[in-house]
């Protein structure tokens, strides 16, 4: 099988690459942050020869990570941490199905893509919910990296409009939901493959004007500074790359990428560094198809974190989970972290630690810049979060 495997693994996310490579893909590769995900892992890479794979890209179509470096420092901020974040939250939406605060008019509105089935039936809404930033692991944070500069980073992708064209097409294709399920691969030539490339791609403008517009707004309306320098990336997508003299679509769920030279920004966990790489050139990474992690990648699932719901005397109660909230309130009291919204299911309990992913992936990435939080926004505890992967 021609996977490289980057860190430690459980079986079943390992056989769940394997079986994506086994159904059309020509190479495979597994990041550190890796954990079993619908049909193919996160941090998981395949290319295919003519093919494309849409429950591959998932269900969040274009999530990915944007970081803003500015011109304040963190003295400047940090002593009124607690008063922007509570800004952020008010002026930016957070949570499943939620519209934006502030109508957006944006030029990608006018592209002929949207007269496709399904997304002429999902423009409305999309226009409505561009500039929300959703539930899960999605959130805004404020950063200030080694030199005490300030940065904003999001994490999140084409929301609803992301899940609702991945349905329409793995429903299109036969594809079956589920984790343990076989992928869904289509020739990238057939009529269901262009549609679905084209749909793809508008919903990646999409999910890259909301980024940008929710992390700007924190830059600008909200930390009143200018944006110095931007370092923005995809990784639930599917590209058309060249490695080794071979044409292939990449696609890549959870996993970003890295050519040499090109920039990612990788967050960890709401209590942890996060960081601003650099690709480079060598074997390994070629062997990686310059690809890398997305973030630190889950130990254990949200319920396991939080815990099950059981029917006790008739009412439905949660039981304990691994991750105690006094755990996950004294982790971010010592790492000085002003948090807004958040539950034990993203605590940094229920995280690798991201320098020990990166450590995997040596010869690779350079880290460039490492990235203290200050102030972490998402959504609240009561949120459910429908969007997988």
């Amino acid at each position: 099988m021609n996977t490289k495997i980057f860190g430690q693994h459980d079986e079943a996310t390992i056989r769940q690459i394997e079986t994506c490579v086994a159904a059309g893909g020509a190479r495979g590769v597994l990041c550190a942050d890796g954990h079993k995900g619908y049909a193919q892992p996160i941090g998981g890479v395949v290319a295919y020869k003519d093919k494309i794979s849409f429950s591959g890209v998932g269900f969040d179509i274009a999530c990915g990570n944007l970081a803003i470096r500015t011109d304040v420092t963190r003295d400047q901020v940090a002593p009124a941490m607690g008063a922007i974040m509570d800004e952020v939250v008010s002026d930016i939406s957070f949570g499943v199905g939620r519209t934006s605060k502030t109508r957006i008019d944006h030029e990608l509105f006018e592209d002929e893509t949207w007269k496709l089935k399904p997304l002429r039936e999902l423009k409305k809404m999309a226009a409505e919910q561009l500039g929300t930033v959703g539930s899960g692991n999605h959130y805004v944070d404020i950063f200030a990296d080694e030199q005490d500069r300030i940065w904003v980073g999001v994490h999140f992708g084409s929301r609803g409009l992301g899940h609702r064209t991945a349905t329409h097409f793995l429903r299109a294709a036969g594809g079956k939901d589920g984790m343990d399920v076989p992928p869904t691969v289509v020739e990238e030539r057939s009529e269901l493959g262009q549609d679905y490339i084209a749909a793809m791609k508008l919903a990646g403008r999409y999910a890259y004007a909301g980024r940008e517009a929710v992390a700007r707004h924190v830059v600008r309306g909200i930390l009143g500074a200018r944006a110095l320098e931007e370092v923005h990336n995809h990784h639930n997508f599917a590209w058309r790359e060249e490695h080794e003299g071979e044409e292939y679509w990449v696609v890549r769920k959870g996993a970003t990428p890295a050519f040499p030279g090109q920039k990612g920004f990788i967050g960890g966990s709401m209590g942890d560094d996060a960081v601003i790489i650099e690709g480079v050139d060598s074997p390994t990474a070629r062997e990686a198809l310059f690809s890398t992690v997305h973030g630190a990648g889950r130990v254990m699932s949200r319920t396991a974190a939080k815990g099950k719901f059981q029917k006790v005397g008739g009412k439905r109660v949660r039981m304990e989970g691994l991750v105690r909230h006094d755990e996950m309130v004294k982790w971010l009291e010592e790492k000085q972290v002003v948090l807004r919204g958040g539950d034990l299911d993203e605590a940094p309990q229920a995280y690798r630690r991201l320098p020990e992913v990166l450590d995997a992936h040596e010869g690779t990435i350079r880290i460039l810049h490492t990235l203290r939080p200050l102030g972490v926004a998402m959504a609240g505890k009561d949120i459910v979060d429908p969007y997988k992967d």
